[in-house]
């Protein structure tokens, strides 16, 4: 059995030191007004803009290069009518039943309800999904390792390619998501992994006013 083939890393490009911090500089400066929005236009997005985004997203690192994932992009307005209803199901159970008292005073500051209008409203709406195991053509099946650390990965990836291409994004993860296989016809070795939000932000849209933590909150150089 032949070892692995390798070929040149052709396409790295090393900067300069100042051009690297200024790099550094201008994309934390632009990342930082990335905003999660529940305002959103009608507008419509063009098809191509959500393909490349989708794109780049497949570039990111995975377990074993398994790349156990995959992307439903619906826009279509009656399966999002069908995904906002089955989603608000889940929401009124999870904020009358499931969620205990400390979550929904942590969700307080945010405003937020089970009532989900921007899953018609937004243009897109990107459903994500891990694949626990792969396929082989005969049947087979073969395990993917780290599928959930690989797909989280996938899914920074993809909001970071939809802010850059000026759209605004939301994360919805409505717990559970099963219904998502069935609506969108995924096969059993998929999971729901999170729903993401994508389009214009309406003219009126606000956001909660919130902070981040500091770079001496969150990171420790030894």
């Amino acid at each position: 059995m032949g070892g692995p083939e390798y070929i040149p890393l052709a396409q790295y490009h090393r900067y300069t030191e100042a051009e690297m911090e200024q790099r550094a500089a201008e994309f934390y400066s632009d990342i930082q007004r990335r905003r999660t929005v529940r305002d959103f236009s009608k507008n419509p997005v063009p098809r191509a803009v959500i393909e490349h985004c989708i794109m780049a997203t497949g570039t990111a690192p995975s377990g074993a290069n398994m790349q156990p994932w995959s992307f439903v992009a619906v826009s279509d307005a009656a399966v999002k009518r069908r995904i906002r209803i089955a989603a608000e199901q889940e929401e009124q159970e999870f904020y009358d039943h499931r969620a205990p008292q400390e979550w929904l005073d942590a969700l307080a500051p945010l405003g937020t309800d089970p009532n989900k209008p921007f899953l018609e409203t937004a243009p897109y709406l990107i459903a994500i999904f891990a694949q626990n195991y792969g396929v082989l053509p005969d049947g087979r099946q073969f395990k993917h390792y780290y599928a959930t650390e690989s797909v989280g990965i996938a899914t920074g990836f993809l909001l970071i390619a939809l802010h850059n291409a000026g759209l605004a994004t939301l994360t919805h993860t409505p717990s559970p998501m099963g219904f998502l296989n069935e609506i969108l016809g995924r096969p059993s070795n998929e999971r729901p992994f999170l729903l993401i939000v994508a389009g214009y932000p309406s003219d009126d849209a606000t956001v909660p006013k919130i902070t981040k933590k500091s770079l001496d909150e969150i990171a420790t150089f030894i």
